[in-house]
Parts: C-alpha cells; structure tokens; sequence
C-alpha cells in the first residue's frame, strides 16, 4: 500500500483469544471506557495532519460510452435486523481523491430471504494497486460472491442457525474459490495477466434471527477483523496459523462437486490442457480465512480493508478515539459513522471500506 511517511509508532490492536486456545501474553495496554461524553469529531488523529486535502480534489476521467464504469467516491448503507445494527460505507483514499483516481475498494450490502430467514450479506474487497480495472476487479468480486451467497442463502441461514461450522467452513471456501476463479477466467477473456485483474475479498453473513447471534467472516486477503468489547479493541483476524481452511489454489480450483451434488473424489491421473476458463493448477496464492463467532450484548464487531486496517493496527490514537465514538448504548448514526471512518492519520491515504455491527 503506497502510504505517505509517518512517524507513529507500530502499535498493534489487542489480539482476541479463542477459548480453546492456549493462553497467550496481551502487550497492549487495555483502552478504558470513556466516563464523559464522546468526543466531538476529529478531522485527524495521530502526530500532525496528513499531506492531502480532506476533501475529494479530482474526478476519475470518464468516457462518454462507458459512463457504467464511473465509481462514486464514497457510497453509504446501513440497516438494523434482529439483534444488531449495521453501518457500512466505502470512500475514495485521500492518494485517489488528489490523483483523480477511481476507487479501487468496492461495497455490497444485501439481503436475502424475509422475516427471521433472511441473511444479510456484507461484501467488500479491494482490486490490485497500479492496473486500470482494478475497480472493475473488486466490484465482480462483490457481485459474484453476492450472488453465490443469495443462491445458496436457505442453506446457509440453517447452517449457521444450527451451529455446523464445518459444513459452513467448507461451503463458503468452495464459494469464494468459485467467485474469484471468475475473475481469472475474466482476466484471460481479456488477454491480460491474472494478477493485473484481481481483488482481495472480505465478507460478513448476519442471520436476521433475533435469538442468532451467531456472526461469520470469510474472505481472502489483507484487511482486518476488529471487535470493540468492554472498552477494549480485539484485534480477531484469523491469523496464517489460525485460519480455518485450505489456501485457495489459483483462485479458480475446480469445484468439489457437480451441479447435481455428485462429490467429485477421483482422480484418474489424466493431465487435462490448460484452459482459459479453467486455469492450471498454480501454486497456492492467499490462503482462505473464516471465523464465526458469537456476539454478546454491547460488542462491536468492525470488519475492513486494509485502507483503515493499518492505521487501526499503526496509531494508538485512532483506535481509542473511535472506541470513544462507539462504545455507547446506540450505534451512530449514517452520517456520523461516515464521519468517524474519514477520521484521517497521517501516512495513510488509501480507500477505506468497513462494516461494523453494533449488538442490541
């Protein structure tokens, strides 16, 4: 991530401890709830403000035939169902803001089903720095997984109501490797490198069940998994040794069973031709990452691109004045909550896209 230079000090987020895991040291120091009111909004936080202008300066350049290819700088969603309530926002990084530069992190908020079924989805990812599509890249990104999860949402809302994890594990591993195989397929229809049409992919499911509290991340690709509980911020992504799954080979793996249900388990040693459509099997790329956790009463649970990730993890400052933010009974408002992601530090200036959940 091209970043402007800073001089705060690393300070990583607390990390969260599974309970079956072994006890490990917290080094950093615990971030007490505030006793006043919250702080009033900051436009930055950190050793002094940042190099750009806070406001958007350029517009990406437009073609009069391809106007469907313009991207909003920043793009607002929320809702409340069951026992949480969801804001959302994705806004164009200072760096794009000044360069006229599209924004290369996309957002997908939506629902599938009604009443106590419905799931909501919550999508985000992030295209490759540096190449023209990268803003196509992560928006199919967003709409391949939204609709493998929409087809699929009856089946999940009862996985995740029962509690089989392993089922959900596998099921949404075989579903991300899918969608993101679509955008290698995509990449050779277009006659260019892979990695020139790629994007990192990070999603929330929500059941809208009241008496489900039961939250699952899945995704591949940098960006961060926070929780603010008590006061004090957890930093929950699953780490390279903690994740939940098998590295999603090549991004377009073949799937694990037909169209018909039919699990595909042998392998009759017949070398097959490489394929456009189907790409060779590559060296594992970005390992797949799950978690599903349960939510108590009070949490916040963030989750977002590496545009906020790495100030959260880099400046002590931006996480205690959003713990000042969000730790009161009520979840902010659209506007405030996209004021309080736009709280800017110096030496970071790339898109920024979260969700976070507040409990009920």
């Amino acid at each position: 991530m091209a970043t402007e230079p800073s001089s705060a000090p690393p300070h990583p987020v607390a990390p969260a401890l599974a309970a079956s895991s072994p006890a490990r040291p917290a080094t950093p120091s615990r971030i007490e709830l505030p006793t006043a009111a919250p702080p009033l909004h900051l436009d930055y936080v950190g050793s002094g403000p940042p190099t750009y202008d806070a406001e958007p300066t350029a517009l990406p350049p437009a073609d009069p035939d391809e106007l469907d290819d313009l991207v909003a700088d920043t793009v607002l969603d929320g809702a409340h169902y069951g026992a949480c309530s969801l804001r959302a926002v994705s806004v164009r990084g200072d760096s794009a803001r000044y360069r006229g530069e599209p924004r290369r992190d996309s957002l997908l908020t939506a629902r599938f089903g009604s009443g106590e079924q419905a799931l909501i989805l919550v999508a985000m990812a992030t295209g490759a720095r540096a190449t023209p599509g990268a803003h196509r890249a992560a928006a199919e990104a967003c709409h391949w997984i939204g609709r493998a999860v929409g087809r699929s949402h009856a089946r999940l809302s009862e996985d995740i109501r029962a509690a089989r994890r392993g089922d959900l594990k596998s099921g949404l591993h075989r579903l991300t490797d899918r969608s993101l195989g679509k955008l290698r397929a995509g990449a050779a229809e277009q006659g260019i490198d892979p990695e020139e049409y790629a994007a990192t992919l990070r999603c929330l499911l929500l059941p809208a069940d009241p008496e489900c509290r039961t939250r699952v991340f899945f995704g591949v690709g940098a960006g961060g998994l926070f929780r603010l509980r008590d006061g004090e911020w957890h930093d929950i992504e699953p780490s390279v040794g903690d994740i939940a799954g098998e590295p999603v080979v090549g991004f377009g793996s073949l799937p694990h069973e037909t169209p018909e249900g039919d699990r595909l388990t042998m392998d009759l040693g017949i070398p097959t031709p490489p394929s456009p459509y189907e790409p060779a099997p590559e060296p594992p790329r970005e390992p797949f990452r799950f978690r599903a956790s349960v939510a108590r009463p009070g949490d916040t649970l963030l989750m977002c691109t590496g545009g906020l990730a790495e100030p959260l993890r880099g400046e002590p400052e931006l996480c205690k004045y959003l713990t000042g933010r969000w730790s009161g009974p009520t979840p902010p408002g659209l506007a405030a909550f996209l004021a309080d992601t736009q709280t800017r530090v110096k030496g970071y200036a790339d898109d920024r896209t979260a969700a976070a959940v507040w409990e009920a």
